[in-house]
């Protein structure tokens, strides 16, 4: 096996313009890694690089849907060249708007699993043969404790369920590659999603967050922080051993 001195060390975050991408973003240019800053529209992702370059790290930012098979293509190739061979992949980009089930239009539900469970199939796969060239990798995705059930967001709650079972069959099929597969399920954290649900409940998003802490047993609400520290470990040479494990980021246990 590639001894890991010798591994590219690249990594491509999706959905990385702001909120728990960005963290994480950062985070892997603060442990070294080279970034590629992935969203659907590149002028976004400038904040994000602008940041990892002021820190002395190195950063690319690559505007594609993740949903767009060409798209992720181009995108996977471009950061390739600029940065070298991506060997780190973190499947963060994801949509969950609320919808009633039965006023839900068969074309929401194709965009919210095209976002949420195509993406990481198409980036993944675009990704998995670097990695197996260079005999290492790791992949984190983003699932969420709504994998469990969302009484708001059937097509969401499914389209996160299902990547779990993604990463445990990555993590058997590409194991012996020295490619570790993870699932990170956050649960309450601040972010333009929790935003948003306190707008559409007409609560003051402060109180929102101090709604939700009541019941989290650490007695706070997530920060992106909190999942991005997760992610530089899942994608760290001392995980080697950790795969087809979905970790909870929740502030306590989650049933």
């Amino acid at each position: 096996m590639t001894s890991t001195t010798n591994v590219p060390r690249t990594a491509l975050v999706t959905g990385a313009a702001r909120g728990i991408g960005a963290a994480v973003a950062r985070q892997l240019a603060r442990d070294g890694l080279a970034v590629g800053v992935l969203d659907l529209d590149e002028a976004d992702c400038a904040g994000t690089v602008r940041a990892i370059r002021d820190g002395g790290g190195s950063a690319t930012a690559v505007g594609a849907d993740v949903a767009d098979e060409a798209a992720v293509t181009a995108a996977v190739a471009r950061v390739a060249a600029e940065l070298g061979p991506p060997t780190v992949l973190v499947n963060n980009a994801g949509v969950g708007p609320r919808a009633e089930l039965v006023e839900m239009t068969t074309d929401q539900w194709d965009a919210v699993l095209g976002v949420n469970l195509r993406g990481p199939f198409l980036v993944t796969r675009a990704v998995a043969p670097y990695m197996i060239e260079a005999g290492w990798g790791r992949i984190v995705t983003m699932s969420s404790i709504s994998a469990a059930g969302d009484a708001a967001r059937v097509d969401y709650a499914s389209a996160k369920a299902g990547l779990l079972g993604f990463t445990k069959s990555l993590a058997l099929q590409l194991g012996r590659h020295g490619i570790t597969a993870n699932a990170i399920a956050p649960g309450f954290v601040v972010s333009d999603m929790t935003r948003t649900s306190a707008r559409r409940l007409g609560l003051d998003f402060e109180e929102f967050k101090r709604s939700a802490a009541q019941s989290i047993p650490v007695g706070r609400v997530g920060q992106p922080e909190d999942i991005a520290h997760t992610a530089s470990y899942l994608v760290s040479p001392g995980a080697g051993f950790v795969s087809g494990q979905v970790i909870y980021v929740a502030g306590g246990p989650v049933a």
